[in-house]
């Protein structure tokens, strides 16, 4: 309903499940906008280990990195100036760490993927038999 009345993003609450989030992608077809860490003030949550399952369940998707354990900086003034450009900071900071997280990701799927049965140093280990 909300895409049908015209909203081009949907903002999902920070503790929805990937199956709660999956099954909302399959209803509606706009970009998604999922905290990956969230101030206290609206959860706390921090899911930087399910960033590529988030990433592969809803795209299209807007990752958003608030930083948690930090005051709420709005409603925002000049009396907060150094407060915001540091928490700005820190926002890019960590949104590094997420793409470094889909990085390390992509990667370790590359190397799976590309692994075929049987390549040499990939194996289950057998059980010896030691007689004593």
């Amino acid at each position: 309903m909300i895409a049908d009345l015209g909203a081009s993003t949907i903002n999902l609450p920070t503790d929805l499940t990937l199956g709660q989030i999956a099954a909302i992608r399959t209803a509606v077809d706009v970009p998604l906008d999922i905290y990956v860490e969230c101030p206290d003030n609206i959860g706390g949550f921090v899911r930087y280990h399910e960033i590529a399952e988030i990433v592969r369940v809803a795209a299209p998707v807007y990752l958003k990195f608030g930083v948690r354990g930090t005051v709420d900086p709005y409603p925002a003034g000049g009396h907060l100036a150094t407060t915001l450009v540091a928490l700005s900071r820190e926002r890019v900071r960590r949104a590094r760490l997420g793409l470094d997280y889909l990085e390390r990701a992509r990667d370790e799927a590359r190397t799976f993927l590309t692994s075929r049965r049987g390549a040499a140093g990939l194996a289950v280990p057998a059980p010896v038999s030691i007689r004593i």
